[in-house]
């Protein structure tokens, strides 16, 4: 191990904390012994079972505190929290730039009613766009007061991007390896017996989905056939560099959330054995990642302030993640593709998963994920990625006011009765109802869906138009509206009477963002539905192209539009927000973050998305008719 290396590699990141928990993510280059809590004034010397560590590899240790006790923490006060190791000392103060100016460490408040919330998603290192968690750390060193905090960060999908990888990003992946001794393994039904076969020289870059990743076994009907056949099972048109193995997934978390490990690889700027192009792609990729690496510090201390929470989306995993039970039946039926997207869940559970409600996957999933990594072999890993794959309590709620619940919209599909190559439903009827059950006796309730529950018309006609000639695949044809009976089931879960007067759905995963005000047609009253999409925090559509689905979508599906009335939503009501009350502009294409604002009753009373030059976009409620 280099003498250089630092003890402290990526965190520490603040999970799930509330008034009766204190969740902590870090990972170190050295293990601990004997680790002391200090949470205000308090000190608590940390058991076993409250600190889960896991060795990822030679010179790499990744630790979760959680602290679980009634009345833990004070609401609407400052804590400040270190934690002392018994031979390294104090593992945070001393971090360059983690707290904020004249403070002397980390800090955070618990806030149980949510008055103010960052949300978003999408969240890609090299997209040309500023990174906007940089823009949101900046806001919160501008006002660190009680009533300025956010009360969490909510990261609602694409936290990475496993099937779109920079070429320079992927050589770093393969340096960090090498550094930190991470685990290697060997493939069945792959061109490659191993990953120590796996080459990370520029020259071999590019090349994955053609050398490396499987192909589909299945032929297809349609107009698209041709493009079925044999096409890669990895379906992302970005894929050329897709991460393969563990060791590469854990990386590229370590490079995508800290700034440490930058520190310890030198990318070359100029390579050989490249094409021309790929070659341009290169360098156009080098000055992007450096960007992105210059904002990490930031990141990292945003992070180890505010109570962080993510959910999955497709590219956590892969592009189209069980999008159609005919991708599943191709990717789960060969051994190295299944191999593959376990991997990329594996590391979702360490990086992600875990923190958001660690008590879940104490029993099923905690003593796999032990047992692999203490004697990592093949067996064990593919005994927990079969377990993770079955596993079924991806989602969760947080106790706050109003109720935030969390939707896992990928595991857990309602696969087309008529065609197995048509769009699965994002939630089966029996995820929808225990959702439901989540809703009942709730006034008001903060709904998380990676998708948007009321996304654009017109994107989603196209979607649906590709899908009848059999290119659901090709055009990303996932949302709600897709499957008849996952649009149904939950178009009747807001008629429900029951259920709550009041709904904000916060969501991403469409690279713009927008907001819309939904009603039920044809009734007095409630519910209000807010329909709130922030995307991405680094990433955006096309530019040319947005602005002409935005205003085609305002022709032909605009409140007024008769066309309405032949939709699956055709008992909704939906007016969207003007960003900046710009007259005939419904959708933004800049990279950000969203602000939320809630009033009392949990209404919003601000909807904005801060960019990464400080600017801000804000969607102001529709004038009344």
């Amino acid at each position: 191990m280099p003498a250089a290396l630092p003890l402290v590699l990526a965190g520490p990141t603040l999970r799930h904390c509330d008034q009766d928990n204190f969740t902590l993510w870090f990972v170190s280059s050295k293990a601990m012994n004997e680790l002391t809590l200090t949470l205000g004034e308090h000190t608590l010397v940390l058991e076993p079972e409250q600190c889960h560590q896991v060795q990822l590899g030679t010179h790499a240790w990744q630790y979760l505190v959680q602290v679980n006790q009634d009345a833990l923490l004070q609401a609407d006060a400052v804590i400040g929290y270190e934690l002392q190791d018994s031979q390294h000392g104090a593992l945070f103060s001393n971090i360059e730039q983690l707290h904020y100016p004249e403070r002397t460490r980390p800090e955070f408040i618990i806030k149980p009613k949510v008055e103010n919330i960052l949300h978003g998603s999408c969240r890609n290192p090299h997209h040309h766009s500023g990174d906007a968690l940089v823009a949101a750390d900046t806001r919160l060193s501008q006002d660190l007061s009680i009533e300025a905090r956010p009360s969490l960060l909510m990261m609602s999908g694409d936290q990475v991007y496993v099937d779109d990888i920079a070429g320079p990003m992927i050589f770093a992946i393969g340096e960090v390896i090498k550094l930190l001794g991470l685990p290697q393994e060997t493939f069945t039904d792959a061109s490659l017996a191993g990953s120590e076969a796996i080459s990370y020289h520029p020259a071999a870059l590019y090349q994955r989905h053609k050398n490396l990743l499987p192909n589909t076994q299945y032929p297809a009907t349609g107009a698209f056939r041709r493009w079925y056949i044999n096409h890669p099972i990895f379906t992302s048109s970005m894929a050329e560099n897709h991460i393969v193995t563990l060791g590469e997934i854990i990386a590229l978390y370590l490079l995508t959330w800290s700034p440490e490990l930058w520190d310890q690889v030198e990318i070359p700027k100029d390579v050989a054995g490249l094409s021309a192009a790929n070659k341009t792609r290169w360098e156009n990729q080098w000055v992007h990642l450096l960007e992105f690496k210059t904002g990490l510090t930031q990141v990292r201390r945003l992070m180890a302030h505010l109570p962080t929470y993510m959910i999955f989306d497709d590219h956590d995993v892969t592009d189209d993640w069980n999008l159609t039970a005919k991708w599943e039946e191709a990717a789960y039926g060969h051994a190295f593709s299944k191999r593959i997207i376990g991997n990329a869940l594996i590391g979702y559970a360490l990086f992600q998963g875990l923190g958001n409600a660690p008590k879940k996957f104490q029993a099923e999933i905690t003593p796999l994920i032990d047992s692999y990594f203490s004697q990592p072999d093949d067996e064990k890993q593919n005994q927990l990625i079969d377990e993770l794959l079955r596993f079924e309590h991806w989602h969760y709620t947080l106790n706050t006011s109003p109720k935030l619940v969390v939707l896992d919209t990928r595991t857990n599909r309602w696969r087309s009765e008529s065609d197995l190559a048509k769009p699965s439903g994002l939630m089966d009827w029996e995820a929808l109802m225990e959702f439901q059950q989540e809703l009942v006796g709730q006034e008001n309730v903060i709904i998380v869906s990676a998708a948007p529950m009321f996304g654009v018309k017109l994107i989603e006609t196209v979607q649906r138009t590709a899908t009848m000639f059999g290119g659901s695949l090709l055009v990303d044809a996932e949302n709600w509206m897709a499957h008849p009976g996952t649009a149904n089931t939950l178009l009747s879960i807001f008629q429900h009477r029951k259920t709550p007067e009041q709904f904000v759905i916060l969501s991403g995963d469409v690279h713009y963002s927008f907001a819309y005000d939904v009603r039920i047609r044809f009734r007095r009253g409630g519910p209000k539905i807010y329909q709130i999409t922030c995307s991405g925090i680094k990433n955006q559509f096309p530019e040319k192209l947005l602005p002409i689905f935005d205003k085609l979508n305002g022709w032909l599906y605009g409140h007024f539009s008769p066309l309405n009335f032949f939709t699956k939503r055709k008992r909704m009501f939906i007016r969207g927000r003007r960003p900046n009350g710009e007259r005939s502009k419904r959708l933004m294409n800049q990279s950000g973050i969203g602000l939320v604002h809630l009033a009392e009753n949990g209404a919003p009373t601000k909807i904005a998305v801060l960019h990464s030059d400080m600017s801000e976009t804000h969607f102001d409620p529709p004038r009344k008719k």
